[in-house]
């Protein structure tokens, strides 16, 4: 077993090592070395996976057949990483970070072979985790995750194989609702089992009531209030069924859409600071609180949000690319700042779409704000335009000061990307009243003369004077 802590013999270079190979991790390492030859700066990197800057996001379009092949969810290969001067090692695993010895340890996946690799400048972009129950039969042939590119091929597979054509999903937030998408797509009969009352906990109830009965709607069988306890299998050792308190529910295949956790088990261990969701914590420049020379951005980090100003945790790809190019341009000597989320996500399932950004009422009551809400329904188009179609936007306003506080679509098409109007409004710190003349793009074949989001905009505002007058 090899220990050694080589470094460049000159002592002139610079070494930035990189944990993670996707989309925090390799953006920080490309945006370094645009600024900082090779000459300059070396950057070694570490994946344990098969595949790096690939979009998780896309996987469940590439199971459900809407992505023809897997390569088109890779943005960059390897080799592509290594013709820039990024000294990228596959399928090795860091193990250990000695912060104090500026070193991690580094073990090849496929040989067990390990290895010391000193830094003077350190990257932790070790994603999340998916949640994975701990109960029986959870690891059975046949029950599968989606996190990973391995994942889905792994799920494809099975789809490819099973002869059944019942499907499970546990869970309902965003990974739920699109795989229970990409398993419709493939012809199975389809039970998404869901702990809560409502799909979509991201959203209020009263909207995921609205998101519940499209979905049953569209064929899919939706058991709400339901824990999975075990997960049945038969006697070749595959899963048969999905067992609750209550009932079974038959099972060719079963797909794990639980959700995730932050991946910060290494950084736990070195003693770096994580917050109240396990996640890194950061300073606005994404460099770990406590360490001048140490960043993390990605899945693995919490956030500020900008609305209530407390920290989050929330993985998505946009924010682990604009972290690493943050991260990679402080690394190269510049200086950058990522000021935090408002927490914009959009969803669909089949021709449904969902979309949600700011705080939800449960999250402004838990931060201590007084709030009203609207709720109106509207159509994408002008009313007499060929195909205009409902949605329902939700609207929260501060009580006394009328800023908004969020907002939530259910809509189907031209109803989910609505959301970014509200997105900025939020950013900017906009008032409901101040949204209501807001110059949005008007034509019949895209927009009433009214837009939802400024019909709800106005009717928040009302609520707003009725509760101050």
């Amino acid at each position: 077993m090899s220990m050694s802590a080589a470094r460049d013999v000159s002592g002139t270079r610079e070494r930035l090592v990189v944990i993670g190979g996707d989309a925090a991790g390799m953006s920080a390492a490309s945006q370094a070395r645009r600024l900082k030859g090779a000459e300059e700066l070396e950057i070694v990197a570490f994946e344990r996976g098969h595949f790096t800057s690939f979009s998780a996001c896309g996987i469940p379009y590439w199971v459900g057949g809407d992505v023809p092949d897997r390569d088109r969810l890779i943005a960059r290969t390897p080799e592509e990483h290594r013709a820039r001067d990024i000294d990228l090692r596959m399928r090795t695993e860091v193990t250990e970070i000695d912060v104090a010895g500026g070193r991690v340890r580094a073990r090849d996946v496929d040989s067990g072979a390990e290895s010391w690799t000193s830094y003077d400048k350190l990257v932790i972009a070790t994603g999340a985790r998916p949640i994975r129950p701990d109960m029986p039969g959870a690891d059975a042939p046949g029950v599968h995750g989606v996190q990973t590119l391995d994942d889905g091929q792994a799920l494809i597979d099975t789809l490819t194989r099973t002869p059944g054509r019942r499907a499970v999903v546990v869970g309902a937030g965003y990974i739920g609702v699109e795989m229970a998408e990409a398993l419709i797509n493939r012809g199975y009969e389809v039970t998404v089992v869901n702990r809560g009352s409502e799909p979509m906990s991201t959203l209020d109830a009263d909207m995921g009531r609205l998101v519940d009965e499209a979905m049953e709607g569209l064929g899919i069988t939706m058991v709400n209030d339901a824990e999975v306890t075990k997960i049945l299998t038969g006697d070749d050792g595959r899963v048969r069924a999905v067992a609750t308190e209550d009932a079974e529910y038959p099972a060719d295949v079963v797909v794990l859409g639980i959700g995730v956790r932050p991946e910060t088990t290494l950084a736990r261990d070195a003693g770096l600071p994580v917050g109240d969701h396990d996640g890194l914590l950061t300073d606005l420049a994404m460099r770990v609180r406590g360490h001048e020379n140490i960043w993390a951005g990605g899945d693995c980090v919490e956030v500020l949000d900008l609305v209530s100003g407390r920290e989050r945790h929330i993985a998505l790809g946009t924010h682990a690319n604009k972290h690493g190019q943050v991260i990679g341009t402080n690394a190269a000597g510049g200086y950058a700042t990522f000021p935090g989320v408002v927490g914009t996500a959009v969803s669909k399932v089949c021709d449904l779409e969902i979309a949600r950004t700011g705080l939800r009422e449960k999250d402004a009551r838990r931060a201590g704000l007084q709030y009203v809400t609207a709720t109106i329904e509207s159509t994408s188009r002008a009313g007499y335009y060929p195909d205009s179609a409902l949605m329902t936007v939700k609207m929260l306003a501060e009580r006394r000061t009328g800023r908004l506080l969020g907002v939530q679509i259910v809509g189907r098409e031209g109803a989910g990307k609505r959301v970014d109007v509200a997105a900025v409004a939020l950013t900017a710190g906009m008032t409901v009243e101040q949204m209501v003349s807001l110059d949005l793009g008007y034509a019949p074949p895209f927009s009433p003369v009214w837009d939802p989001v400024l019909v709800a905009a106005r009717k928040a505002s009302k609520a707003v004077n009725a509760a101050t007058s």
